[in-house]
């Protein structure tokens, strides 16, 4: 069976669920085979659509990485916008921790594991799709360390902790034969347990 075969489905249209696609496809081509081994052609067969639909979309694959960081940063100064639009209270600090980790999926786990393992590919990447990731991570964990209602360094550090809970999930998993799925539960576990550790007894709900 080729790539199309195992990978893809033939999509057609310009629409958006192609363009996700692409970027699925992408992701799982440049992990499984380099990113320097992995053409566009190849990626538009296993997608199923022709190379003229894929430049539709994108016109390099490294155009295709650069979409994955603008698009995770959008997620983030949207979610720095909610966080900005709700009432002050401690419980916002854990609904908004949580908010973003529910974010986490499969393929975004996928995205940062190939990240990890190509830094000099991720970070020409990062850096001409200007940072956003980190840049608005950084103001994410401003905002979130403001609803602390004593922010001592410890309490910082845990909170950002579980911001990072995925990235952290990605790391230890290394060279063990975990699922995915349960890669991203262990995320999701650690950072509501990181977090609860920052917000004070008093401050939880009672049936925290």
């Amino acid at each position: 069976m080729n790539d199309g075969g195992r990978l893809g489905r033939a999509t057609r249209g310009h629409g958006a669920e192609t363009r996700r696609e692409v970027q699925r496809v992408a992701l799982e081509l440049f992990t499984r085979r380099g990113f320097e081994a992995t053409s566009l052609r190849q990626i538009a067969d296993a997608v199923g659509i022709n190379k003229a639909s894929l430049y539709y979309h994108f016109s390099s694959k490294e155009d295709i990485l650069r979409s994955l960081f603008d698009e995770r940063g959008s997620e983030v100064e949207q979610l720095i916008e909610w966080v900005r639009t709700q009432p002050r209270s401690p419980e916002l600090l854990e609904v908004a921790v949580m908010r973003w980790v529910g974010s986490f999926s499969v393929d975004k786990l996928r995205g940062i594991r190939f990240l990890a393992a190509n830094p000099l590919i991720a970070r020409a990447a990062n850096d001409a799709a200007g940072n956003r990731i980190g840049t608005q991570l950084r103001l994410l964990a401003d905002e979130l360390t403001a609803l602390l209602t004593s922010p001592d360094p410890e309490k910082k550090v845990l909170l950002r902790m579980s911001v990072l809970s995925i990235n952290a999930a990605v790391q230890a998993a290394v060279g063990t034969d975990i699922d995915d799925e349960d890669i991203v539960s262990a995320a999701h576990t650690a950072a509501a347990t990181l977090i609860r550790c920052v917000r004070p007894v008093a401050d939880r709900p009672a049936d925290a």
